[in-house]
């Protein structure tokens, strides 16, 4: 029995130029049949109904092999991922007429005031800039530091990463911008000069992914995300959990007999996806019109206004009511009030 064995490799080997005329090649490696007897037996019914099958099983290896990046490809573009902006044509007034349909308290609010406004945003790099320059100051003060930055850089189209990171502690320090702010402001250009973020990246991006990667930057925070996505980025459905004035508004609007906390905002303001951005404006101005200080009044008439550090935003709000969106938008095309 095992001297027949060794004459059987060369046998294999000649059936490889045989079988290459009458059975696909991907075949051939497959058994240790002799070919040459598989081409004289072709016409048996039996040995025919094993060969197609193995064509077949090969055959679809390689269109599955092709496919099989489709299902890999999904995840890399849902529908979600591009959320039409609120400044797209009819996307507003879809959001308003979503919001009166499922919530006859807020669509009385609606009516209560006119819609918002929305203008094209500068570079998102900028806007990070400078939502990290107005922390814990003043209006007045903000603007002053933010002017001398941009003067720094050349002008506004010269806040870019490669004309921050040069800019010295104490180059900062002498316009105004502590040593603490020095390093955020860095961290912020260092990842856009290693790729990590990028103004194509952020606008491209989907919620989750890019509240991970901003609150990655050192000195940015949640409220500030969720800030920048509504007014700078115009997304449509955000809902700061931790900003005081909206849950605020979230209590008078439905007469709930203590604050939310952060944790129960989402339950509450469900019904109002996929644009809970829009409802969450209409909770600023319920609060205004309540007479709870906003300070969006305050804004537009030039007081002063005290800006949180972003990190903390949660716990400084609890002491004072602060409008989220003057930190984008003294000075800054974001979002407009109507009054």
């Amino acid at each position: 029995m095992g001297e027949p064995q060794p004459s059987q490799p060369p046998q294999s080997n000649d059936s490889d130029d045989s079988s290459s005329a009458s059975v696909p090649g991907s075949i051939v490696s497959s058994t240790t049949i002799e070919a040459p007897r598989i081409t004289e037996l072709s016409n048996v019914s039996s040995p025919p109904s094993k060969i197609p099958l193995r064509p077949r099983k090969i055959r679809k290896l390689s269109p599955n092999n092709d496919a099989r990046p489709s299902p890999k490809g999904k995840p890399s573009q849902p529908p979600r991922i591009h959320a039409k902006s609120l400044t797209c044509e009819g996307e507003l007034e879809a959001a308003i007429t979503h919001l009166r349909s499922v919530d006859p308290l807020l669509a009385s609010l609606i009516d209560a005031h006119p819609p918002p406004k929305y203008e094209s945003f500068n570079t998102p790099f900028l806007a990070l800039i400078r939502s990290i320059l107005y922390q814990q100051l003043a209006a007045k003060a903000g603007n002053s530091i933010y002017t001398r930055f941009v003067s720094l850089c050349g002008g506004e189209n010269g806040v870019v990463p490669e004309n921050v990171l040069p800019l010295t502690p104490q180059e900062l320090r002498q316009i105004g911008v502590s040593g603490r702010k020095a390093s955020y402001l860095h961290d912020l250009a260092r990842k856009y000069q290693n790729g990590i973020l990028s103004d194509s990246g952020i606008v491209s991006m989907d919620d989750k992914s890019l509240f991970t990667m901003l609150t990655m930057v050192n000195g940015i925070g949640s409220w500030s995300v969720h800030m920048f996505m509504i007014n700078s980025l115009h997304r449509p459905d955000v809902l700061p959990v931790n900003d005081l004035g909206v849950r605020k508004g979230v209590q008078m609007l439905y007469d709930l007999p203590e604050l939310p906390r952060p944790s129960q905002m989402e339950g509450i303001c469900e019904k109002w996806r996929p644009y809970r951005s829009v409802g969450s404006w209409y909770m600023w101005r319920l609060i205004e019109a309540k007479g709870t200080p906003s300070n969006a009044g305050a804004v537009s008439s030039g007081a002063d206004l005290a800006f949180p550090q972003l990190e903390d935003m949660q716990q400084q709000q609890q002491s004072q009511l602060l409008d989220p969106l003057s930190v984008f938008s003294i000075g800054y095309s974001q979002l407009l009030y109507l009054t």
